[in-house]
């Protein structure tokens, strides 16, 4: 078996933070953008992460409860380029502490979604009144407790795709009911302020409604409004256009957007490989006034979507997929994405009004359900005997699994780069960083891996080679100092390694 060796000089710095719980920047709402401490617009280079699909979670594990495949799936990301998953199943009650814990460390935030597939846990679309209840509002409250002091927390989805079609007409209140709650319940009981939104369906039937019904202000009612707004959205395929993929009719429907509109799924798999040439347009000016977007998604399941394989436990291979959306991610201008929007930040959401709403079949009343009877307490007073997370230190940095590219070669010497306090991941950082200092106490005792500098070489001499550049950059903001380096030469060996150049 041919391997691929990634080695390089450590940074003596970095192994001062390997067991340091280090916490990226929380990331809040204004206006139309995402947006760190400092002012600087955030936007959402990710992927979801569901590995095993609904079936992998069961009522004592979900994807966030087995730390050794976190650091696997976390070191595999943060060289990808990803600053943010989406995780869709969750179980309230087991310790995700070591794995939110790890992808803080690798300055990836997260996004959740309340609701999974179990009974009690998730909105009837069609009969939404019949599970909209205590027992469920309990279950909702019990993942806001949680996550809630994971720093890396981004925000919650409310609900996916229970708009999609025509026969769930009453479920537009509903979402709207628990996004109150949920929002209510957060400005009670939590000490900081995260956004809740939804993740729509792209039908073009109810998506403009839907938009409209959710977003709007209620004077009665101001939390029901949400934070911000995904869609999933698969009308790129290929090499598809700016105008063929429907893209332009998105900006002229977002383009006046008052909160943060980005894709919660992406990436069309009728034409395959997926080369995602769609990336430079998401990020590019044509579409500004979205913040990014989440791939769909990181493993792969039965639907041909993943970027990896995860063969076993302790065996992972990278898809051609994986290898084409490393490429677009290093071609992206990061000062760009940063600059923030004084017009976007600055807009007032519209006022709800029937006239918004342009389907007679989409309901357009906004009279919200009551919450169901013992639920103003809960909200009062907090749930009882929560499962509150809290950030740990992460003393493993070294991939615990054997990681092959498409060619089968393997890929050596793979490890968590641990950033600093106030920094997030973003594409050519891992490996050609230089850590900002901390404010809070290091402690390095016990570690025995540094998250440090490496390069990589490809051993085959049968395979095309390349070297991927990216300009130089310099994140800003008072609170950090990361740098990646001119050419980022270690991020683009670590390409060059891959199956594609």
């Amino acid at each position: 078996m041919k391997t691929t060796s990634i080695t390089g000089t450590a940074l003596a710095a970095a192994s001062l933070f390997s067991s340091f719980a280090a916490a990226v920047q929380t990331i809040n709402v204004n206006g139309a953008n995402f947006v760190k401490s400092g002012g600087d617009r955030f936007s959402i280079v990710g992927v979801d992460y569901q590995p095993g699909g609904s079936s992998g979670v069961t009522e004592t594990s979900d994807p966030l409860s087995d730390p050794d495949a976190c650091l696997r799936d976390a070191i595999l990301m943060q060289r990808l380029g990803v600053n943010t998953i989406r995780v869709y199943n969750l179980i309230a009650d087991v310790n995700h502490d070591e794995c939110a814990s790890i992808f803080n460390a690798a300055g990836i935030h997260m996004i959740l979604d309340v609701n999974n597939g179990f009974y009690g846990s998730y909105i009837d679309r069609v009969q939404p009144w019949t599970t909209y209840t205590s027992d469920y509002l309990n279950h909702v409250f019990g993942i806001i407790e949680a996550f809630a002091p994971y720093p890396n927390l981004l925000g919650f989805f409310s609900g996916n795709e229970i708009i999609n079609e025509q026969s769930a007409y009453n479920a537009p209140a509903y979402i709207r009911a628990v996004t109150r709650d949920m929002k209510d319940y957060i400005a009670k009981n939590i000490d900081r302020e995260i956004p809740v939104g939804y993740s729509a369906a792209d039908v073009d039937d109810v998506l403009s409604d839907t938009w409209e019904y959710l977003g709007c202000e209620l004077s009665n009612s101001t939390s029901s409004k949400i934070d911000f707004f995904g869609l999933n959205d698969y009308e790129w395929c290929g090499d598809s256009t700016y105008e063929q993929s429907g893209y332009s009719k998105l900006v002229d429907l977002f383009g006046n957007t008052s909160i943060p509109v980005f894709f919660s799924e992406y990436g069309c798999n009728l034409v395959k490989p997926r080369t995602f040439t769609n990336v430079p347009v998401l990020y590019g000016e044509q579409m500004s006034v979205m913040s990014g977007g989440l791939v769909y998604e990181y493993s792969e399941g039965s639907n041909d979507y993943g970027l990896v394989n995860i063969t076993s436990a302790d065996e992972i291979h990278l898809r051609e997929d994986y290898g084409y959306l490393a490429t677009q991610y290093s071609k992206l201008d990061e000062s760009l994405l940063n600059s923030a929007n004084s017009t976007a930040t600055g807009r007032k959401p519209p006022t709800c009004d029937p006239d918004l709403i342009t389907e007679s079949s989409f309901y357009n009343a906004w009279n919200l359900p009551a919450r169901p009877s013992g639920v103003d307490a809960m909200i009062s007073s907090g749930i009882s005997s929560a499962n509150k997370g809290k950030t740990v230190s992460v003393t493993k940095t070294a991939m615990p699994a054997t990681v092959y590219d498409y060619n089968g070669e393997q890929l050596n010497n793979l490890e968590l780069t641990v950033l600093s306090e106030q920094d997030s991941n973003q594409p050519g950082l891992a490996g050609n960083y230089t850590p900002s200092t901390p404010t809070g106490t290091a402690s390095a005792t016990g570690s025995s891996s540094t998250g440090g500098s490496s390069s990589a070489t490809r051993s085959s001499s049968g395979s095309p080679s390349s070297t991927a550049s990216q300009s130089a950059a310099t994140s800003s903001g008072a609170a950090s100092s990361m740098v990646v380096s001119s050419g980022a030469a270690t991020f683009g060996a670590f390409l060059a390694s891959l199956f594609f150049l």
